[in-house]
């Protein structure tokens, strides 16, 4: 499992992470989104030993991953933009993590070779961003981590090869337990895939739950009126933003689906009905909340 507590990471004078509380357990597949700058990034890389914390800690399976060779032999980080040696070939990059990691496994490699239409003779580097990341991901699955921790893992991947990845992860989920861990401005795919989602904003958590009840728990309410309610009658819901166009008022509400409608149904609308948002919907809406507003940028 993964824990961390009051976790704090700083660079001079800008705070990336602030005081972060999180768990995550074993055998998921759990979506990190958040705004660009928001600290997605620095928590993975502080999960993979790569930057040590200020403050607070993290922890895998109780233990530290900083200066902890063991665990990272366990772990498998792939940055937004892959690292590969100067004129490496794929078959060559596989030879070094083959003497890296105890768990490399060469027959699932030569495997996977044959699903992603990539050289193994040729440079990666001469390689388009698309084919480099293939190449880094088949790397990264032949590694056979216990962990695998992806930041942008769908970019530069054609809609065929992100169906592929998706069942791949779900496949190493099945037969080994394998954690994954997705930083991703792509909500659409982390949507598809992910059991659950965590929000990060300016290094702090602003929640973190399974996805199912991160979607059941925010609505988007359309109501027609006669002659539209005061603002009293809506007093009993918790509405996070409302816009009336004449006599129709276009709600995002967070709480019960059915308790919701109860109530609109008692302001006695002309026309009522509630729609779950997608993920991405609910992200702008969150962020909304947090005062990173779309239109305020624009004004």
């Amino acid at each position: 499992m993964i824990k961390a507590v009051n976790l704090t990471k700083k660079f001079g004078n800008k705070t990336a992470i602030d005081g972060l509380n999180v768990e995550i357990k074993d055998g998921c597949i759990y979506g990190l989104v958040g705004s660009n700058g928001s600290g997605k990034s620095t928590f993975l890389r502080l999960l993979s030993g790569v930057y040590y914390e200020d403050g607070g800690s993290i922890s895998i399976d109780g233990y530290s991953v900083w200066n902890n060779p063991q665990m990272k032999k366990q772990i498998f980080y792939l940055p937004d933009t892959p690292y590969f040696f100067k004129n490496a070939s794929l078959k060559e990059m596989a030879a070094f993590y083959e003497g890296l990691y105890e768990s490399f496994d060469m027959d699932r490699f030569k495997s996977l070779s044959e699903i992603f239409p990539i050289s193994l003779t040729d440079r990666i580097e001469n390689m388009s961003k698309g084919m480099q990341r293939q190449a880094a991901l088949l790397l990264a699955l032949s590694v056979n981590p216990k962990y695998l921790f992806l930041d942008e893992a769908f970019d530069g991947l054609d809609p065929v090869m992100r169906g592929v990845l998706k069942q791949l992860l779900i496949d190493s989920i099945e037969k080994t337990g394998l954690t994954v861990i997705i930083a991703s401005h792509n909500l659409r795919e982390l949507e598809d895939l992910c059991d659950h989602i965590a929000l990060i904003h300016s290094g702090r958590l602003i929640f973190s739950d399974n996805i199912y009840s991160v979607k059941s728990n925010i609505h988007k309410v359309q109501a027609a009126y006669k002659t539209v309610p005061p603002q009293v009658k809506l007093a009993g819901l918790k509405i996070l933003k409302c816009e009336r166009t004449g006599s129709l008022l276009q709600m995002v509400v967070s709480g019960d689906g059915e308790e919701i409608m109860a109530k609109i149904n008692a302001t006695e609308p002309l026309f009522a009905e509630l729609v779950e948002p997608t993920l991405e919907e609910i992200f702008i809406y969150e962020m909304e909340a947090e005062g990173y507003d779309i239109k305020n940028m624009l004004a």
